[in-house]
């Protein structure tokens, strides 16, 4: 029998980037947005406070854009200041690049494994679902998972106890399988 375990956000990631005002280097978005036009052309910024001082820093959505080339609904969440629109830009590679920022997602997501009623059996087929591109280690989801410590599951892949078809090391963001031998 296949278990699904998901990796769940809590919150909104941190923002690594410098704070000109403090040196401080995390930012927390809260969802708001500042959007200013320019004759035929528009521009749109992800308002960040710095954790340390407050200052505030703009994250770039969109600069000089034709108006008529912004879907509407996307305007309307820009000025309703949609959280769930900010979670979505913080996921996208292009406005982390753009901005020439990265994220800190300590803390902001959890491991939901639906129980424990695979804790004691002898072959455990798991699938592990990302609602959102948390960059997470698989030997630190299984480890949390079975409670196991990280040098434990280390040794369970070395010896060919615990196998997938991705790589168990380093971070993944992306759904995958594995299967646990005892």
């Amino acid at each position: 029998m296949l278990n699904t375990w998901v990796v769940m956000p809590t919150r909104l990631p941190l923002v690594l980037r410098r704070c000109h005002a403090c040196a401080s280097d995390h930012f927390r978005a809260n969802g708001k947005f500042r959007v200013n036009a320019h004759h035929k052309l528009i521009d749109a910024w992800l308002l960040v406070l710095c954790t340390s001082c407050g200052d505030t820093a703009k994250l770039t959505v969109f600069e000089r854009a034709q108006v008529r080339s912004v879907r509407p609904e996307l305007l309307d969440r820009l000025h309703a200041n949609d959280v769930g629109l900010a979670a979505e830009l913080l996921q996208d590679p292009v406005v982390l690049r753009r901005n020439r920022v990265a994220l800190d997602w300590d803390g902001a997501w959890r491991l939901d494994t639906g129980g424990s009623d695979h804790l004691d059996r002898e072959v455990v087929d798991i699938s592990v679902r990302f609602a959102a591109r948390v960059p997470v280690r698989p030997v630190r989801l299984v480890a949390e998972g079975f409670g196991l410590s990280r040098a434990e599951v280390g040794r369970l892949i070395a010896d060919g106890k615990l196998v997938s078809a991705v790589r168990l090391s380093g971070k993944l963001t992306g759904d995958f399988t594995f299967t646990l031998k005892r």
